[in-house]
Order: structure tokens, then sequence, then C-alpha cells
């Protein structure tokens, strides 16, 4: 839903530039072919941005908005499906025709297969298609399908997107652009390039001679912070959802946004990860949920979740700061424990009604000074609050400093904004509040009428002392220098000083860490350690871990083994790797293969009388050589050119 109202504005613009590049095509073909003499193809440069694997939604939504309101001829186009122009045609014919494409590249007849007869894929073919399509389309009698298609235009248009244009080779790009300019003026055809970069590699895959059959236009989608600062004001800066980040999960989720891939989507993986983290860990999850919800589960509780809410830090913490005899009945009445339960979550719920209005205001405040103090985006400015008494830091000390200085304009201004904030919010302790702000601005109103009056008799001052001699100007310095060092403050910054109080009081009130609150285990998610195992890889721990205790991951109980020892029903690879790691840099074959069938026939207990001893070897030496093969594929060992009987090993460490 997010993702659909922020490319709102980039697809209407889309639709406008098609409906502006094809109006002559659906009213007068004449004209439409007067104009595309030149050859011109009308062409979107549509700038994503580098998070390519957020354009995998924005096409798809794209496509959806475009069939439904424009055009049922859409085809989206990827660089790993037409290495040539041959496959690309047999992509373009297949999508629009609806049919299987079977791509042989011995074949020399470029061609798709439809109802059992194969068309020739070239653009010739295309505009017969197109011609004969519209004309079908045209000649439906209203009470048929024409209804179904009636949402989009005469004649309308065919759409290639082109996912990813950096990846396309110079040569496809160039000969579809060139054939398609010279049927350009016999069915209407757009472009649209999705672009990661800059729109500049359009002219660096394609010379001039080409380029200029283009007719470009330029869209811009809102940058991934811009997305991402959304996503969090949606999802996590409100009440509508109880669920909670803690200050490090989000600090880990926003890293790796920063710092891998600025993948919205992976951040959005990364949230529903912790919802499951939560929900799957947390036993008193069942109470993160609406509140309303929430007090009817609270009277459900069975005698073991009254056992957990006891045992929660935060909760030890509530019951240590209560007097003896109701410490006794939290402890030992789980129908007390309830009825306190409920008036807790009540508590925990008006904490985030009051938290998030005054986070809006104090970012409004911080934003306006210069250096950023608290950070730029709310999201740093939030990440502070959740972690400790922000009103404790250095940044916040500067920041309140920094305030105290304001001019009149920006402090009206941003005083407005928060009014604005404050009444919007949900939080019914806040009328007070805005009358306070509005007091506030009522008395600057007052000030700058006062500072008009004293404008004037300050001005018919300098006029005197313009005819003062050099005599009484000195001594009238004098007496200004003097003034200043006994200087009192002026209304207006004795009321911008109640002013930055006043915020300050909020934030000391309402801004209290989240740990701090009772049951914020219920809602929050803390472990980031859990979070970053799942979204930081480490292959290399991973396999060492799978191939020297392979019952971590399959959980068989034979596999069990001590510290150090071999398991005897280990797989073939794993006691293969066991060996490799007791040896040195270089491993001898037939050493290694002794070990390792001294191993198995140990493991099977071998009957030498049971089974032909040569047979065995070979059996066992079929096994060896598949799992040093194995190791090999991983990376472990690699062939030695020093001595041909020895591989090489080539992990050093423990993991």
């Amino acid at each position: 839903k997010i993702q659909e109202e922020l490319n709102k504005q980039l697809f209407d613009n889309l639709i406008s530039f098609l409906r502006q590049s094809h109006s002559e095509f659906q009213t007068k073909k004449t004209e439409w072919m007067c104009r595309m003499k030149s050859s011109e193809i009308p062409t979107a440069a549509l700038v994503l941005g580098v998070n390519v694997t957020d354009h995998a939604m924005t096409f798809k939504s794209l496509s959806e908005v475009l069939q439904d309101n424009v055009t049922p001829y859409v085809v989206s186009l990827q660089a790993k499906e037409c290495p040539g122009i041959k496959h690309l045609l047999q992509k373009l014919m297949g999508q629009l025709m609806d049919c299987s494409v079977d791509v042989d590249s011995s074949e020399e007849d470029e061609c798709v297969n439809i109802s059992q007869k194969k068309i020739h894929c070239s653009m010739a073919s295309l505009s017969k298609w197109y011609e004969s399509v519209t004309k079908k389309t045209g000649s439906e009698t209203p009470g048929k399908k024409r209804t179904s298609s009636s949402r989009h235009w005469q004649s309308p248009p065919i759409v290639v997107i082109f996912k990813d244009m950096e990846s396309f080779t110079t040569k496809v790009l160039q000969d579809f652009i060139v054939i398609s300019s010279q049927h350009i003026h016999e069915f209407p055809l757009v472009l649209i390039f999705g672009i990661a970069t800059s729109p500049m590699i359009i002219h660096r895959l394609l010379p001039h001679s080409v380029s200029s059959l283009l007719c470009i236009e330029l869209f811009q989608s809102l940058s991934c912070k811009e997305h991402l600062a959304t996503v969090i004001d949606k999802l996590l800066l409100t009440t509508e959802f109880p669920f909670k980040l803690s200050e490090k999960v989000l600090q880990v989720l926003i890293n790796i946004f920063l710092y891998h891939d600025f993948s919205v989507q992976n951040f959005i993986k990364g949230f529903q990860l912790s919802i499951v983290e939560h929900f799957y860990s947390q036993p008193l999850s069942v109470l993160c949920c609406e509140l309303l919800e929430a007090k009817k589960r609270v009277y459900s509780l069975s005698h073991n979740q009254c056992e957990n809410i006891r045992s929660l830090p935060s909760f030890r913490r509530y019951v240590e700061s209560q007097v003896s005899e109701k410490q006794i009945a939290l402890l030992t009445e789980d129908s007390f424990l309830k009825e306190v339960t409920q008036t807790l979550l009540e508590d925990l719920h008006i904490y985030h009604e009051n938290y998030f209005p005054v986070l809006r205001c104090l970012h409004v405040f911080t934003t306006s000074l210069p250096k950023y103090p608290l950070g730029k985006q709310i999201r740093e400015l939030h990440c502070a609050c959740l972690g400790k008494r922000v009103w404790e830091t250095d940044e916040y000390g500067s920041a309140v400093q920094l305030l105290r200085m304001l001019a009149k304009a920006e402090l009206v201004a941003i005083l407005q904004k928060c009014v604005e904030i404050f009444t919007s919010s949900s939080g019914k302790q806040f009328s007070n509040t805005v009358e306070k702000l509005g007091e506030f601005l009522t008395r600057f109103q007052n000030l700058e009428e006062a500072s008009e009056a004293q404008d004037m008799s300050v001005s018919s001052q300098k006029e005197l002392q313009k005819k003062m001699d050099l005599y009484h100007l000195q001594k009238t310095l004098l007496e200004l220098k003097e003034s200043k060092r006994s200087k009192k403050l002026t209304k207006f910054e004795m009321l911008r000083f109640e002013v930055v109080d006043f915020i300050d009081s909020l934030v000391r009130s309402y801004l209290a860490p989240a740990e701090m609150q009772t049951l914020n285990e219920v809602v929050y998610f803390h472990t980031a350690n859990t979070l970053l195992e799942h979204l930081n890889a480490a292959p290399r721990i991973a396999l060492h871990t799978a191939l020297n205790n392979p019952y971590c991951y399959l959980k068989n109980q034979t596999l069990k083994s001590d510290v150090g020892c071999i398991s005897n029903t280990a797989p073939d690879i794993c006691i293969v790797y066991k060996l490799h790691l007791e040896c040195g840099r270089l491993i001898n074959l037939v050493d290694w293969l002794e070990a390792f069938s001294t191993v198995v026939t140990a493991v099977e207990g071998t009957d030498p009388d049971s089974v032909a001893t040569d047979q065995v070897d070979e059996i066992i030496h079929a096994r060896f050589i598949r799992a040093v093969s194995e190791l090999e594929l991983l990376g472990f060992i690699k062939p030695s050119k020093q001595k041909t009987d020895h591989v090489a090993r080539l992990t050093w460490g423990g993991c």
C-alpha cells in the first residue's frame, strides 16, 4: 500500500507522457505519420536508483497500472533473457500474443508457436498482428468483450519495458531501436528504460545515430532513503501496529540498508523476520495485539503465562517498587496479576500515544539547527530516544543551547508545526499542550507589534547621535559598553527561553526509553543477535559447523559425538573433512584413504568373510574419491603441482 502511494505521482506522469505521445495516433493517423517521419520512438528514461532489488516490485506495479488503465500490450524484458536480437523479438511477440516461446539457437528461423502455427518473429509480423487485433477489437459489438476493454485507449500503444537497461548489450539495443524506428508509423510503440545509475548510460550504450531515433523524457522516482523514511514513519512510528523494534534491532536493519544494498524490500523482510522471531520466541507475544483484544486475552492467561510475566525483568523492577503487601499479591495471586497486567498494558499504549507526537515535535526543532546534533532523519532521533535518556546526552545539551539562539521567524514557524502535530495526534493529554503553544504564538505576535514601535524610537535616537561631537560620542559608547555587561534579557529572549524550557519538559516527561516501561518485552523485539545470524550470512562458519558437527543441522541422534571425535555414523564428507583438519599444508592421498578406510570399516563393522575384500576396497575407494571431490568443490583443497599424489590444504584457523 505504501509502495503504491509513493509511486502514484510517478505512474501518473508516465501515463500523461503516453497520452501526449500517442494523442495524434488515436485521433488522426495522418498527423501521426507526418510527425513520425523523423522515425523517433517515444522513450521514457525511468531512473530508479541503485536499490536494484526493489525494482522488480516497481515494474510489476507499473505493468499492472498500464494494463488496467492504458493498454493490454505491455512487455517486460530482462537482459539475461535477451542475449541477441532474435531472443528479444521472440520474447516480445511471445508476451504480446500470450504464448510460450521455445528458443532454439540452432534454428535459422525466428518463430513462435501459436495454436500449432509458426509465426515469424519480425516487426512486419508484429505490425500485421497489431492491425488485426485492433480491427477485431473495433468491430466487436458494445455488448460483448468491448466492455471489458473499455478502460483501454483506442489504438492502445505497445509498451516495451527494459527492466535493466545497463545489462543489455549495445548491439541488441541498437538493432532493436533501428528496426523499430522503421515501423513506428505502422503502430504506436513506447519504450521504457529502467535505469539504476544515471541517464547518461543511454548515450554511453548508444551512438548518436541510434539515440537520435529516440524522443527521450526523463522520469525520476523517489530516492530509497525517502522511501525508507516513509516506511518507518507508517510502520514503526505509529500506534496502529502494537509490535515495535528495540533500538539495537532497528539500528541493525538501518545499518544493513545504508551499508549494504539500499533495499527497502530487504528492510521489510528484516522487519517481517523480527515479527516471526518475536512471536516464536516470546511466550507472551499473544498480548502483542490491539489494546481491546489484549484486554480480552489477559483474562484467558494460563498459570504458566502468569509465571512468564513474573519472570520479565521489567515486571520484576515494577514489583520491587511496590509495597510489600502488593508484592506478595503480584507474586502469588494470578487474578490480581491479570488485573494489574491489564492496567500496565493500557499504560504502555498511552506511553506510545504520547511518545510519537513529542518525538515528531522534537524532530521539527532539531532539524532547524545547523549540523543536526541529534540527526537529520527522525529514525536517528528515534534510535537515540529508545536507547537511553536522550536529555542526558551531550548532543541534546548542544541542541538546547542552539535552540536558545533561534530567530523569531523560525521559532514561530516551528511552533505552528508543533501545534499541527499535537492537534492531529491521538493522545488525550495534549489539549493543555496545544493551548500553551497557542499562548506562545499569541505572545510572539504581541511582541512583534511592540517591536515596531520600539524601532521607531531607536531610529530617532540614532538621528540624535549623529549630531554628537567626538567627546559625547565616546561617552555614549562607554555607557553602552557598561550596559551590555549588566544587560537584562529582552522580552523576546525571555519568551524564547520559556518555549525551549517547555519543549524540554515535554521531552523529559514523554520520551523516556522504552526499556524503562513495564511489560515492554511483550511488544518490543530485543534480540538483535538472532536477527544478525539470519541476515548476515557467514558461509564458512556454516560449512564448518555442518561438516564438523552434522547433528547441528540434521538433528539425528546417531550423529551426536564428543568434541574432537569422529562420529561412527557421520556422512563420508564429514569424516574426510575431520581427517583433513589433522593434516598439514600437503595431504598424502594414500594416507588419507587409509585413515578413511579405517574409520569406515570400524563404523560398518565389516566382516571380512561376508564380502570379498577387493569389492569392499573398491566401494570405500569410490566413496573416498567422491568425498574428496566434494571438498575440492567447496574450496577446502586443491591439486598440488609439487607432488602428484598429494593435495594442498586451503583453509586454516578455527571458526
